[in-house]
């Protein structure tokens, strides 16, 4: 870590200094109380304002460990220490600043309040950056606040794209005032369609799953979930909002002049030559109405299972559990966590001429060949119980259930196990082990839970680190703990620094982690005899299994993603 290590040492007995060498020296020497965290961030405060150290080298440091240095260091100055994650900046501010002026001094001035303007700064101690941004604002006085070099590069990064889009929002404002178009009215006016395509586009581009489209107290903002995790994509002032929601639910064909009550609709559009299905839900919320988009990529469901990112142990649990012509598979994990598309890869590595597959899905967002699709629909009773139910009777070899919602659907989902038909199915359980507890508090009798299961796969998404900008990290004293309890040697961890590939987040796509618990017959046993969740897992752990855990921080280990995914998706 350089000049930081370096500064460390001088603190350091002579016993401890060959430990600097270490990848995880920094998490090792607070962890063993060698240097305690107090005392580092003391001496990396006093290293700051005594010009030993420049608060840009601090972004190589574990982000808590940043955040309390750049806290201390500001109290230091008599200065604020800001999170722009949470900070909603006021546009107008940037708006005749080029982005090479900003990036070059990497501050940005983010509200104005009278003759004040607040500059947050990656360096609050830099004469040159104060003076050129004093420039800009010569009737004001400048207050200076300081926030991570990441995040005003972020900051700067959004204002870059929006900058793109400024011809577009001339046009709208002008068509505005021209009154070609109002908030109800947006069928005349070229410059909406253009904005929304560019949003979708860039949406798209960064490989986003869903689109939200939010108006604020001050501004119309617009965030991606990218890899799982949302991003800032635009920032407008709000009256752009009114004609660009209203575009939006003309394409989708909602009702515009509806705004007190939700309302669902879908469109489709060619993006890049490919066509896409949007699904657009609306919410009304205190400041206007809140858009989603759910954008739908008809490829994303054709992964092969061997490409879903399961370890070779667990694939081969998997496949062998799915070839078997009846019982249960149960995939297990919150929402957005990929159980449908690891279904959908199971199915795929099924499906043939020989086998009579039915799904029963809510909604139905892929279409497969040699697969009957069903859509419930409970507007009119259609429920999961009543569809399959009725899919018994069409003589199927495989069966596949979107969600297991309530006793109905998985005493039938049970039976039809029993009697000779495989079920693939999901479930909202955390891990593998208590959904055998959750299906008996759905209330089926722990023999029938017994004799139909095959395997239960409980799984998460770590977002993949940029193979471009990835670089060793040292991890904090958390972190290694964990891993001690989980690994058995030492090992490197990486983290992703940002770059153009991955849009500055140092992440790009997403794999999943996960855990397969093999019913086999002991297991079968002792479900049946009621054992405990905990004699379970105790028992299947001899047997060989291992924990998600596990397997992302092998992940990790391997470069693949970061310990901070996984402990973000396992909650550790």
């Amino acid at each position: 870590m350089g000049k930081i290590i370096d500064l460390i040492l001088q603190h350091l007995p002579q016993s401890a200094k060959q430990l600097s060498t270490h990848p995880t020296a920094l998490s090792y020497l607070i962890h063993q109380k060698i240097i305690e965290e107090e005392e580092l961030v003391d001496m990396l405060t006093k290293a700051l304002r005594y010009a030993k150290l420049s608060p840009l080298e601090l972004d190589e440091l574990p982000s808590t460990l940043q955040e309390k240095v750049l806290k201390s260091f500001a109290k230091l100055l008599n200065i604020d220490y800001i999170d722009l994650d949470t900070f909603d900046i006021e546009p107008s501010l940037t708006q005749n600043i080029t982005s090479n002026l900003l990036r070059k001094y990497l501050a940005i001035p983010i509200h104005k309040n009278g003759t004040f303007v607040d500059v947050v700064m990656a360096d609050p101690l830099d004469i040159e950056a104060q003076d050129a941004i004093q420039r800009l604002f010569p009737h004001s006085i400048l207050r200076r606040l300081v926030a991570p070099k990441q995040q005003i590069e972020n900051i700067i990064n959004k204002l870059e794209i929006n900058g793109n889009v400024k011809e577009y929002i001339q046009e709208i404002r002008k068509d505005l005032q021209n009154g070609v178009v109002s908030g109800d009215d947006v069928e005349d006016s070229s410059a909406i369609m253009k904005l929304i395509d560019t949003i979708i586009y860039s949406c798209i581009s960064s490989r986003a799953s869903d689109i939200h489209i939010e108006p604020t107290q001050h501004n119309c903002l617009v965030r991606a979930r990218i890899d799982g995790i949302l991003t800032e994509k635009f920032l407008f002032d709000k009256d752009i909002y009114p004609p660009l929601a209203s575009r939006i639910k003309l394409l989708a064909n909602l009702d515009i002049a509806e705004k007190r009550n939700p309302q669902d609709g879908r469109f489709s559009q060619e993006i890049m030559g490919k066509e896409y299905d949007f699904r657009v839900s609306t919410l009304p919320i205190v400041t206007g109405e809140s858009i989603v988009m759910r954008i739908l990529d008809k490829t994303k469901a054709l992964i092969p299972l061997e490409e879903a990112g399961m370890s070779e142990k667990n694939f081969s649990i998997f496949t062998k559990a799915i070839k078997k012509p009846y019982g249960i598979i149960l995939v297990t994990g919150p929402t957005g966590s990929g159980k449908s598309t690891t279904l959908y890869g199971a199915l795929n590595m099924l499906r043939s001429v020989e086998k009579k597959i039915i799904t029963v899905e809510d909604p139905v967002e892929y279409k497969l060949n040699l697969i009957q699709q069903v859509q419930i629909n409970p507007k009119i009773g259609f429920d999961f119980a009543k569809a399959l139910r009725a899919i018994l009777r069409q003589d199927p070899d495989i069966v596949m259930i979107g969600e297991i919602r309530d006793q109905e659907t998985l005493r039938i989902a049970t039976q039809a196990a029993l009697t000779g038909h495989l079920v693939l199915s999901t479930l909202h359980t955390n891990d593998a082990v208590s959904s055998i507890n959750r299906m008996i508090d759905m209330g089926i009798e722990p023999y029938l839970i017994s004799g139909a299961l095959l395997a239960i796969e409980a799984q998460r998404l770590v977002r993949k680190l940029c193979p471009h900008c990835k670089a060793p990290v040292q991890i904090d004293t958390k972190a290694c703990d964990i891993v001690q309890k989980y690994l058995s040697k030492d090992h490197q961890f990486y983290k992703g620094k940002g770059c153009k590939h991955c849009d500055f987040t140092g992440y790009k796509g997403r794999e999943m982690i996960c855990e397969i618990l093999e019913i086999d017959e002991e297991i079968s046993s002792m479900i049946a005899h009621k054992h405990s969740q905990e004699e379970i897992l105790k028992k299947a752990t001899e047997k060989g299994f291992e924990p998600m855990i596990k397997d992302g921080l092998l992940k990790a280990a391997s470069g693949i993603t970061t310990i901070d995914e996984v402990l973000r998706v396992t909650r550790l």
